[in-house]
């Protein structure tokens, strides 16, 4: 699956996706994070990579000084525009996250909640550096996304010869996509990242790191 067959996936989905957040079995985990994320970014001017529908971003937009709010589908950004933000506290712009314009400005801290997974594992080391450099020394970088749980997770179809793994996501209109949806472990982010803490919970894990 190349870039544009996961943007028309998400564009297709976006009135859907945030269904996932209503499985009852994750409700513990996701009170957590929706406490958590938001301290740790209080107070900072936040680049938010692959906001999607906005459920982060109303969110860290309540704590934080500011925040750019970035994606690159039209459709699930349409429906972040539409919710409710402190006046003034969020930017939306398109972006592509390996090529991030200087033009989104510099920040001290950056969000990316459930794209790391997406990221082909040839193309991490060009996502890292485009975030970097719209990073400012200091910055507080705060990842998170999915842990694969067999019973709750959707079955890994197959790998390719790189290593990625793929799901088939099944839409409400009963279309099918195969995703790449990888599933780091922790020593796998600790190779591209220089990680100052990491999480585990049952479903999710939350990576943490200041930019020297």
């Amino acid at each position: 699956m190349d870039s544009a067959e996961l943007l028309e996936y998400y564009r297709r989905r976006a009135g859907e996706y945030e269904s996932i957040y209503a499985k009852p079995e994750r409700q513990a985990d996701l009170a957590w994070l929706r406490s958590h994320i938001p301290q740790r970014l209080a107070g900072r001017r936040v680049l938010e990579i692959a906001c999607g529908t906005g459920y982060w971003t109303t969110l860290i937009a309540r704590s934080a000084a500011s925040v750019v709010a970035t994606d690159a589908a039209e459709e699930p950004m349409a429906l972040a525009r539409a919710k409710d933000y402190p006046p003034g506290s969020v930017r939306f712009a398109h972006a592509d996250a390996y090529a991030l314009d200087a033009e989104l400005g510099q920040f001290d801290a950056a969000l990316a909640a459930f794209w790391w997974s997406h990221i082909p594992l040839s193309r991490i080391a060009e996502f890292v550096a485009s975030l970097h450099r719209r990073l400012e020394p200091g910055a507080r970088v705060v990842l998170m996304d999915n842990l694969y749980v067999s019973a709750s997770s959707t079955p890994i179809a197959e790998r390719d010869a790189e290593g990625n793994s793929y799901q088939l996501r099944r839409l409400a209109d009963r279309s099918e996509t195969r995703v790449l949806k990888n599933f780091p472990t922790e020593t796998e982010l600790r190779s591209h990242l220089p990680l100052q803490s990491y999480r585990a919970l049952e479903y999710y894990w939350v990576a943490e790191y200041a930019l020297k």
